[in-house]
């Protein structure tokens, strides 16, 4: 049996175990290869099926009602043009390539021929500044940026030895050599690959925010993600001629998820709708003329879109699916009052595909993230003894190691080595495991939060609070919050000879608007002095507890002082 052979074996087994979710875990076995390319020996052998080839693969829809549609044989080869013309223009396997797009159809056509390519692909969102991009340059070693007119911009002010491929139209000053990406239009559409793809060859590599200076950098393989999302299908519940929307922007983990992997894997429809603010009447216009069959959100839109009116939606999704932070009973029971259906959440990380959710046909316990994925030998692990416990740290059994689990942190080796110790993957999440082997979240081991779907790190934005005159000292921690669940908050002492006034809360907010980008901003703002221990480290356990006084719901305690809020200040 060829690759493609063994892949669709392993795919239809978890179809047809899609309601058995103990004979799934027995029985499953993940496709073990040694060379493999998704775009090659998946994509194009759907295009190449007749009866798969003119089914929809990605259908775009614009707020203004125009669309973009594309087949899954349109793809295909379209992806052959882009693959052929950036190798005309030196692009080689192995060449590192940020691509910051938002959701328009070149995204998915690079993707598919960078993957044909053999490059390596550096997914960035279009809300970074020239700061971060300097980091992704600098580290992600880039030797090309695939950017739109309207970003490309910002790398004249980023160093480094890359092009910029500008895609668009227009004109714009990148501060280096421009490519424009309509001379692929021209390009044959008759692909022929250099070298077999090994399947452990990179593929993508992933920022994502830690407790550190440098946000770590996740690196999956040719088989990590494109053949590990074998089990975020089987959480969702995807099956061919599915219409799949996934809210998340480009640039993420999770876009390529479920936006891209999981979807085709299927043989499902991405479907994507672009707006520039959310409107949960227009979005469920769009469900209900798009025939969309499957849905999954972060909790943010879950909780905006309970706030409508969800019976306007007369042809509800049948597969419904959250990640990112666990829901409440309050939205849970209200779309399943609306929709007949209840949200099923999933655990997974930017360095593996879904690990532990609530697959179809299972019961589902309010507010837990479920069992193991088929594929997936999941323990908890005290963090003090290394036991196997009920209660510790989420952790990954090595032998043998998971396929969609990430190779390491690219340029990193310790972190690697630390990460990958002692027989475990270690998540760095604590977990708790009930007598029926369903999983809680409980959190974080370290001091990262979410805010909306987006990871944060403390460290991150008090670097940025620091640089400015007045701060001497910045501690950042999550402030509950009823629509993003938590939103950074700031406690700032003073240098001299400030003194604390709205007028300079307003002054520290404009330097964070100034240098961070949207999804990181500082939100809320305290000037205070900051609880230590002995050894000068901050109790960042006492602020946290002192804002659930405060906006989450605990005990009243006495709280440190004025807060300001970055909404004060327009």
């Amino acid at each position: 049996m060829n690759v493609t052979g063994e892949f669709r074996a392993a795919r239809d087994r978890l179809l047809a175990l899609r309601l058995d979710y103990g004979r799934a875990r027995e029985e499953f076995q993940w496709p073990r290869f040694t060379e493999f390319n998704f775009a090659l020996d998946w994509m194009d052998q759907i295009a190449a099926n007749p009866a798969t080839a003119d089914n929809p693969a990605l259908v775009i829809v614009e707020q203004d009602g125009t669309s973009t549609r594309r087949t899954f044989r349109e793809l295909s080869s379209r992806s052959n043009r882009v693959a052929n013309w950036l190798r005309d223009n030196g692009v080689a396997r192995g060449d590192h390539m940020i691509v910051m797009l938002g959701n328009q159809v070149e995204l998915w056509e690079l993707v598919l021929a960078g993957i044909k390519l053999g490059i390596v692909m550096i997914p960035t969102t279009t809300m970074m500044g020239p700061a971060d991009l300097r980091d992704r340059v600098e580290r992600g070693q880039a030797r090309w940026v695939a950017a739109g007119t309207a970003d490309a911009a910002k790398f004249a002010a980023v160093p480094g030895d890359y092009t910029v491929i500008g895609i668009g139209g227009g004109t714009v000053d990148a501060g280096r050599p421009l490519l424009d990406y309509a001379g692929a239009d021209d390009a044959s559409t008759d692909f022929m690959p250099g070298a077999p793809t090994r399947a452990d060859e990179t593929l993508l590599l992933y920022f994502t925010s830690g407790t550190t200076s440098k946000a770590k950098l996740v690196q999956h393989t040719h088989t990590s993600y494109p053949v590990g999302h074998l089990s975020t299908m089987y959480w969702i519940g995807l099956e061919p001629g599915d219409v799949h929307l996934n809210v998340a922007s480009p640039g993420w983990a999770k876009h390529a998820w479920s936006n891209i992997f999981t979807p085709w894997i299927a043989e499902a429809c991405v479907f994507v709708y672009n707006y520039s603010r959310f409107d949960a009447k227009a979005l469920m216009e769009q469900m209900d003329r798009e025939s969309v069959t499957s849905f999954c959100a972060p909790p943010t839109v879950w909780r905006m879109l309970i706030q409508a009116d969800l019976t306007q939606l007369s042809a509800p999704p049948t597969k419904v699916v959250s990640a990112g932070e666990p829901l409440n009973a309050e939205v849970i029971e209200q779309v399943e009052r609306a929709w007949g259906q209840r949200i099923r959440d999933g655990f997974g990380q930017t360095e593996t595909t879904v690990q532990v959710a609530n697959t179809p046909g299972q019961p589902v316990k309010v507010g837990a993230m479920g069992r193991p994925l088929p594929g997936y030998d999941v323990v908890l692990l005290d963090p003090l003894t290394g036991a196997e416990t009920d209660d510790g740290e989420l952790c990954l059994r090595l032998d043998p190691a998971p396929l969609g689990l990430t190779t390491g942190y690219f340029g990193d080796p310790g972190k690697t080595a630390d990460a990958f110790r002692d027989g475990y993957y270690h998540t760095g999440d604590m977990a708790s495991r009930d007598a029926d082997g369903v999983f809680t979240y409980v959190g974080r081991g370290d001091d990262v939060f979410k805010s909306s779907d987006y990871r944060l790190s403390p460290f991150e934005l008090e670097s940025v609070l620091i640089e400015h005159p007045a701060v001497a000292e910045a501690a950042v921690v999550p402030s509950p919050d009823e629509l993003r669940l938590n939103v950074p908050k700031a406690f700032v002492v003073l240098a001299d000879p400030y003194q604390p006034s709205a007028e300079l809360a307003g002054e520290i907010f404009a330097y964070c608007r100034e240098h961070l980008p949207p999804f990181k901003r500082i939100r809320r703002l305290e000037f205070a002095q900051l609880p230590k221990t002995i050894s000068g480290k901050i109790r960042r356990v006492e602020l946290r507890a002192d804002e659930q006084a405060r906006h989450g719901g605990a005990p009243q305690r006495e709280v440190l002082g004025r807060e300001y809020s970055d909404t004060e200040f327009p």
